[in-house]
């Protein structure tokens, strides 16, 4: 792979029909699989665990401390170099990725086990570690499965296909992980639930040990210098090497660059622990949430994917991502209107089907804009940074949103607290908005200026 810069290469081509045929190639259908893995346990660190602790009667406060745990996702950048330019002992021999990939599946499938044999009678302190080595090795394996989608890619087209696949492997995870598990929780508890999603791990162990490592070593040496990594000069281009590599190609839209991402998905993290909570205080039951999950959840998600796919193939990068800043917010003031107007199957419905269509029309946007401005011997590291940024300040204040509303019901109803709060985490939709107008009109000029077509 080279550098891949969106102002001068085209958008991908790939949707949703697209990688169903392709499903037939071997490294798609792996790269769906890998996805899946990527995606199980995401929520079962966060929203779905929620929902397990709001029905064992734990405290909003205590709920939203909780999601912290989900902060492993957006300082792996700390930890990417280490998984970028050193093979795994014994693991490695299957390959620098493939190694990286097995030994964090294998944690993933480890820990959640343990989350399930402890549960919340086991104390949330221990429940909190086992949920904090769940996320560290999801983190993890996000790292490597992201670098080994990326330096797998053979154009900007094949790009596409394979994010496209990988996100449609990750939505359908996390569909199991927010819909389909709460009907295994009905059925076998919560504690037998997440022992079967763990063990469910060994799909994405498969795709690892039927993948191909998808570059030699001796290319990544190459293209960072060849220093061994334990030397003064290695170490140096191990930690500092990606950044400046970043900051190299991309000059000063780095920093705008890194702005819009950090802030382009906020309003859903920050909302994201309130809402298994709400549900259960609106008097939804399990079931009723998992088969609307299951059914307008699963339609508006994948129509998203496949409508980002075919923005960005009509209209490029930047007003994809502009739509999807706009549109993303829109399930933050439907779950308000939810919470004035009281329980309504139809509204629910519509609700869910902004939510689902929105986040996967931004999410293929974005992951595939991430993906294009990495550079070879510094893959895992770079994306591994902006995909932190991307969730880093989320993360960090949705651990005040059970505080939040909390704080609301002080002169206001249950109901009317949560609206607010939705309200609120809607508002903060506006700043990304903004940068990305900021973003998608600097790349207009550029094109401008190098006598390219616009759009």
């Amino acid at each position: 792979m080279t550098d891949r810069n969106v102002e001068t290469t085209p958008p991908p081509k790939a949707g949703t029909k697209d990688v169903f045929r392709s499903l037939g190639q071997a490294r798609v259908l792996i790269t769906l699989l890998l996805g899946f893995g990527s995606g199980l346990p995401f929520l079962l660190t966060g929203a779905t665990l929620s929902i397990w602790l709001a029905e064992g009667d734990v405290a909003l406060s205590a709920i939203g401390f909780i999601s912290w745990v989900g902060l492993a996702y957006s300082f792996k950048f700390i930890w990417a170099p280490v998984v970028d330019r050193f093979d795994v002992p014994l693991l490695g021999r299957l390959g620098r990725r493939r190694g990286w990939m097995l030994l964090s599946q294998l944690v993933v499938g480890a820990a959640l086990i343990a989350m399930a044999v402890i549960g919340p009678e086991g104390g949330l302190t221990a429940l909190g570690a086992a949920a904090l080595v769940t996320a560290f090795a999801s983190a993890t394996q996000d790292i490597v499965v992201d670098a080994w989608r990326i330096e797998s890619a053979e154009s900007d087209e094949d790009m596409g296909l394979l994010t496209s696949a990988y996100q449609l492997g990750y939505r359908s995870a996390i569909l199991a992980g927010n819909a389909l598990i709460l009907f295994f929780a009905s059925w076998v508890g919560w504690n037998g639930a997440y022992a079967i999603w763990g063990a469910a791990m060994a799909i994405a162990i498969a795709a690892t040990l039927f993948a191909k490592e998808p570059v030699d070593r001796r290319e990544i040496a190459a293209a960072t210098g060849g220093a061994p990594p334990w030397t003064p000069r290695g170490m140096f281009d191990v930690v500092v090497g990606p950044f400046l590599s970043f900051l190299k190609t991309h000059k000063t839209a780095a920093l705008l660059m890194l702005a819009a991402i950090s802030l382009y998905r906020l309003p859903d993290f920050v909302m994201g622990p309130m809402v298994g909570p709400f549900y259960i205080d609106l008097g939804l039951t399990k079931e009723a949430i998992g088969a609307m999950r299951l059914s307008v959840g699963l339609v508006a998600a994948f129509a998203g994917i496949a409508a980002g796919g075919l923005s960005a193939v009509r209209f490029g990068f930047g007003p994809t991502l502009l739509i999807g800043a706009v549109i993303g917010p829109m399930s933050n003031l439907g779950y308000t209107l939810m919470a004035v107007a009281g329980l309504s199957t139809p509204m629910f419905a519509g609700v869910l089907f902004v939510e689902n269509f929105s986040e996967g029309f931004a999410g293929a946007a974005l992951v595939a804009y991430m993906s294009s401005l990495t550079s070879i011997g510094y893959t895992a590291t770079q994306y591994a940074l902006l995909s932190s940024f991307y969730a880093l300040l989320g993360k960090f204040l949705k651990g005040f949103s059970g505080v939040a509303v909390e704080g609301l019901q002080q002169g206001h109803t249950l109901m009317n607290a949560y609206a607010l709060f939705f309200a609120g985490t809607a508002l903060v939709g506006v700043p990304a908005v903004v940068l990305c107008w900021f973003l998608e009109r600097r790349n207009q000029r550029l094109k401008r200026e190098a006598g390219v077509a616009p759009g």
